[in-house]
């Protein structure tokens, strides 16, 4: 899976300024829109957010991968944003998060590509280094480059 082939400069958000998960999740949203992954924004949030409910996606190390499949979805995408502060996430380590990764599946999808997906990006999310590189990065093109090159 080429993680980076299912972002756009519109899915990347450097810095990401909102509050709360739910606003982190719908501005994120937008740049799924944007990119033609998302068709329906609030179908497509309201059915990230009923997983989020069943638990945190707050892996640790300051990393969210929230996901969802829903019927507002046409074809998978990605969207990361490194927020501007740290945001309260309910993660399993209780560290509030700086970087999160958005994941958008169609509901018909019978195979389990956004599980892909987040084994992908949770086996590199498991390195400092890699984390850093994500933190530090200027541009757009640069996470991109970084995911590309995972």
């Amino acid at each position: 899976m080429n993680i980076h082939e299912l972002l756009t400069e519109d899915t990347v958000i450097l810095p990401l300024e909102v509050g709360t998960k739910e606003e982190v999740i719908t501005r994120m949203t937008e740049g799924l829109k944007l990119s033609g992954s998302v068709t329906d924004g609030a179908q497509y949030v309201s059915d990230v957010l009923a997983r989020e409910a069943t638990g945190s996606t707050g892996i640790g190390f300051g990393v969210a991968i929230p996901h969802g499949k829903s019927t507002g979805v046409i074809k998978p995408g990605l969207a990361v944003a490194r927020m501007a502060g740290p945001t309260d996430w309910d993660s399993l380590d209780e560290t509030p998060v700086s970087i999160v990764f958005l994941i958008a599946v169609p509901k018909e999808n019978v195979g389990n590509e956004h599980l892909q997906i987040l084994v992908a990006l949770s086996r590199k999310l498991i390195h400092d280094d890699f984390r850093q590189s994500l933190l530090d990065a200027g541009s757009k093109q640069e996470i991109i480059d970084i995911l590309k090159n995972m």
